[in-house]
């Protein structure tokens, strides 16, 4: 793993003329390996020296079950306005520039037990529910109303399919550095209180700026393993005009809602059962409009499985700051089964492709596309069926152009190399993989492993950086122990 090297220098004092015998020769100086942030600060801090251990009282907590029931209004939480201007990056990256929000605070005195040295246990108890049953109310704001686009009649259009390519070649996987989180190049939880976040989805918001969606964020309280703690966000955006990867990639920006402190984009009533949170899948720009995929996530069941009340769009005016959810462009989740709840959106040429899978990380992928201009009008979409481009519902009868397991998948077209390419969490390669070919619809390689959850435990996500070349990618990826996203590198092809 490559990491900033800090050398801790021990000054020497002079001999004096009159030492008899040879000098000591001085001990190597310590190497202490640094964070991505190349802040010392960032490091653990020990005890201060001499200073006693706090003594914690024991402390006995009893867990009384109960059933809860959660009111759920028919309408739910709308999309955040608030925002301020995102606070630029301090002149010294070590600085924290809002220490009287992310510090931690003091640790309280300790309070004699009148017991000596003996400390009487704290006795707590705690209801929690061991199910939450959700119960639809009236009530809630209702979003303001769209216009339902006009119902178009797309047709049938036949197609065709490319060579089946070799499988990629890949090698020398190197961890580039830690992109969120303590420690983290950019610093996140002490600049935007992002503590503890996964996924890192990008796509080119201008040409020179790349924006990089997270899902389930995290501030203070936060604590590795798994999501978890205190100010839950359902998804954030951060910009990031970084061209040299190399060393890691720099977060200049993010959309905040208050001073160091990113805001949510898409609101989600964060109910188990109805909807638990809404996760960014994709995103992508088409002139001056940002367009964002996310799944609306009804329950999350087994590890890496969940299900979906359906997929939908968003879309942005304002360069990503606020966003607006599509009350039409929606692929709704019929049982469980229905197609295209995890998509990764890719504009070329005419056309946007939108490759999708059924919720979790086992479905096969399908294929749809729609013409640039009418993204938001669900009837202008044609899916790929047995060879054509076939008008249909919902999309449940798409072929698939590889079959699964497909995890999170991230598609890109590489327009140098003319390489569509596709990555994604393959759970019985237990790896992230590379799949290749020259067309959308395929035909398409062999997967090809690039990380391994051997060495990676509980590994997921694989977003391709859209300054990846065919021969270098860059792609973010996620484990659930620390969860938070690194930078990673690969050599293909």
């Amino acid at each position: 793993m490559l990491r900033r090297v800090l050398t801790v220098v021990v000054a020497g004092c002079a001999l004096a003329p009159i030492a008899i015998g040879a000098p000591a020769l001085a001990a190597p100086a310590p190497r202490v390996v640094l964070p991505s942030s190349g802040c010392a600060n960032d490091l653990p801090q020990p005890p201060s020296p001499g200073s006693p251990l706090p003594q914690v009282p024991p402390r006995i907590d009893f867990n009384v079950p109960y059933l809860k029931l959660q009111p759920v209004p028919q309408f739910g939480p709308q999309n955040s306005r608030k925002r301020i201007p995102s606070q630029p990056a301090p002149k010294d990256p070590c600085k924290d520039p809002c220490p009287d929000i992310t510090d931690p605070p003091k640790p309280a005195a300790q309070v004699p037990t009148g017991s000596g040295n003996i400390p009487i246990p704290k006795i707590t108890i705690t209801p929690r529910p061991f199910l939450t049953l959700p119960v639809p109310v009236p009530g809630g704001t209702p979003p303001p109303g769209q216009a339902r686009p006009p119902r178009l009649i797309p047709g049938t259009t036949p197609g065709s399919v490319t060579p089946k390519l070799p499988n990629p070649r890949a090698g020398g996987l190197n961890y580039v550095a830690q992109l969120t989180g303590k420690g983290s190049t950019s610093r996140t939880d002490k600049r935007f209180q992002v503590n503890g976040t996964d996924l890192g989805i990008m796509w080119k918001a201008t040409p020179n700026k790349v924006a990089v969606a997270f899902g389930d964020t995290f501030g203070r309280g936060f604590r590795p393993p798994g999501a978890n703690g205190g100010d839950w966000r359902s998804n954030t955006l951060g910009f990031s005009a970084d061209t040299k990867l190399a060393d890691g990639m720099s977060i200049d920006t993010m959309v905040q809602d208050s001073r160091c402190h990113a805001a949510e984009l898409i609101a989600s009533r964060k109910v188990n059962y109805a909807e638990q949170t809404t996760i960014p899948t994709s995103g992508f720009a088409i002139g001056n409009r940002q367009y964002m995929s996310y799944m609306s996530i009804n329950s999350f069941t087994l590890p890496g499985q969940w299900f979906t009340n359906y997929g939908g769009l968003a879309w942005s005016d304002d360069g990503g700051s606020t966003w607006t959810n599509s009350q039409y462009a929606r692929w709704d989740n019929m049982f469980g089964l229905a197609n295209f709840q995890v998509s990764s959106m890719v504009p070329q040429g005419d056309y946007v492709y939108m490759f999708g899978t059924p919720n979790g990380r086992l479905g096969s992928t399908g294929l749809a596309r729609v013409p640039t201009a009418d993204v938001l009008n669900k009837s202008a979409y044609q899916y790929w069926i047995n060879g054509k481009w076939v008008p249909t519902n919902n999309g449940e009868n798409a072929s698939p152009i590889f079959n699964g397991p497909t995890g999170e998948l991230s598609v890109r077209y590489e327009e140098k190399s003319g390489l569509w390419q596709a990555t994604y969490l393959d759970v019985l390669r237990g790896a992230i993989v590379l799949r290749q070919s020259r067309s959308p619809q395929g035909l398409w390689s062999e997967p090809t492993n690039l990380m391994s959850s051997a060495r990676y435990p509980q590994l997921y996500g694989g977003f391709i950086h859209p300054f990846s070349t065919d021969k270098d990618l860059y792609f973010t990826a996620t484990t659930y122990t620390s969860y938070n996203v690194d930078l990673m590198h690969i050599r293909t092809n």
